[in-house]
């Protein structure tokens, strides 16, 4: 056995590695459990957001149906993360929190859909993330252009 412990990164308690290769490279190991403490990380806030932990039912096809929507849910917040400057790495509770926790209103008009966002501190990230978006023609309904502001309407 093999323990390897890594004191830096701003934590008070170094981290432990505990292996049974013996001949991979330090720096090597090292790299292959910093993608695995990336995936627990993910599970951990799945957990902590989602609840992933308490899902709703005892029923087998009711769980699967819970936990299929909470990884839709979550990689639907990785994916607007993506996209957001500076918030690639930002927590579920953090998106929730400086993006999608707003109101506004829906205007539908017969030319185009209109949304109306209030303003928020991080919305003008927001809107700029949006902007390949703005004036989209949805062919769903009927050619609608779709268009986002930043405030609401007087």
């Amino acid at each position: 056995m093999r323990q390897i412990a890594i004191s830096s990164g701003g934590r008070s308690k170094p981290a432990l590695i505990i292996t049974n290769d013996l001949t991979l490279p330090t720096d090597q190991i090292v790299r292959k459990y910093a993608r695995r403490w990336l995936v627990e990380k993910g599970i951990s806030q799945q957990i902590e957001f989602f609840h992933l932990n308490k899902l709703s039912s005892a029923m087998v096809i009711k769980v699967d149906f819970d936990l299929t929507m909470t990884l839709l849910a979550y990689n639907l917040l990785r994916l607007l993360a993506a996209d957001l400057i500076g918030y690639s790495q930002a927590t579920p509770i953090s998106l929730y929190n400086q993006f999608l926790r707003n109101s506004g209103h829906v205007e539908v008009l017969p030319e185009a859909i209109k949304v109306y966002l209030n303003k928020k501190r991080h919305l003008p990230t927001l809107l700029t993330a949006m902007e390949p978006f703005q004036n989209t023609h949805l062919d769903t309904h009927h050619g609608l252009s779709l268009q986002f502001f930043g405030e609401t309407r007087s």
